[in-house]
């Protein structure tokens, strides 16, 4: 009987197997709206845009590691600037660059969500940001290395051409 019950649930309105046959937990994950459980749903793109940048600039101010990054940021962008990089170099710095921004910013709004959910020490909520600030040395050793391979050749290049002269 059970499975006749689940065939029967596949079937659409018009007597057709559905294209995509969803998990009950997954339907239960869907029928979850924001604007239920959240006092702060945006209902426009620019309130979004300024949520957005109110965050970054959260970050610049409270955060000391992201300012340091925002130093390396711009110092790697130079150096691949006078460089003269090719396009695709420029774009892998872009994305590992990003890659780390973003490892940061997960790791802040992590650590915000365990200071609020548990603000006494507890074991599982030092996990938690024990293993956010390991996705960001993860990042940031990724971001030293290909920073090394694109940045490396074409610098010493440079140099010892401004030595040999």
């Amino acid at each position: 009987m059970k499975a006749q019950q689940t065939e029967t649930e596949k079937v659409s309105l018009n007597g057709r197997r559905p294209f995509l046959i969803f998990h009950p937990d997954t339907l239960e994950t869907l029928k979850a709206r924001p604007e239920d459980y959240s006092p702060i749903v945006s209902q426009s793109r620019l309130k979004s845009l300024r949520y957005a940048l109110a965050g970054w600039l959260y970050m610049l101010r409270y955060q000391k590691n992201t300012r340091i990054q925002a130093v390396f940021s711009i110092a790697v962008m130079a150096l691949a600037f006078w460089l003269s990089l090719p396009p695709r170099d420029w774009a892998v710095l872009v994305i590992i660059i990003t890659m780390n921004w973003m490892a940061e910013f997960i790791n802040a709004a992590l650590e915000a969500a365990v200071n609020l959910a548990s603000p006494q020490l507890h074991p599982m909520a030092r996990v938690c940001k024990d293993v956010g600030a390991a996705a960001v040395l993860l990042a940031a050793v990724a971001a030293i290395l290909v920073g090394a391979f694109i940045l490396a050749p074409p610098l010493l290049e440079r140099l010892v051409s401004l030595l040999v002269r």
